[in-house]
């Protein structure tokens, strides 16, 4: 399967996971995937992520994300929306960043200065990208 969108095919694999009710998901590596992580992690969607070497002859590396449950088993994701796609790019200036469910959700924003939460770039006064909404 070609990878024309490497992040949608993130947003998939986490979503698929929460659905079948696993406590890891395994997906290849990038920057781009780390910081996504990184930004669901300190946002509290995620228990923890890292990045593993893959099984023996396989290329590359992996990230692992242990997704988060509450005592009777609902994920502390809802839901995760692709917004920019590689056909329909979707950028903002600072003051349009779009608010996710009143301010209950989270923006992800790849701005000049780095993969961000809406509310970090909104404070930092940079637009970017909309990468993808959780919530």
């Amino acid at each position: 399967m070609s990878m024309t969108d490497p992040i949608a095919d993130f947003l998939t694999r986490v979503r698929n996971a929460i659905h079948a009710a696993h406590e890891t998901v395994e997906l290849p590596a990038s920057k781009l995937k780390s910081e996504l992580a990184r930004i669901l992690d300190e946002q509290g969607y995620i228990d923890s992520w890292s990045v593993i070497e893959t099984p023996e002859g396989d290329a590359g590396q992996l990230i692992q994300i242990r997704l988060k449950y509450t005592e009777d088993r609902r994920s502390a994701i809802s839901g995760l929306r692709r917004v920019s796609r590689p056909g329909r790019r979707t950028y903002v200036d600072a003051k349009h960043i779009p608010k996710v469910l009143g301010g209950m959700g989270t923006a992800i924003i790849s701005t000049s200065r780095g993969v961000m939460t809406g509310h970090d770039a909104r404070a930092a006064g940079v637009g970017g990208e909309v990468l993808a909404q959780v919530w």
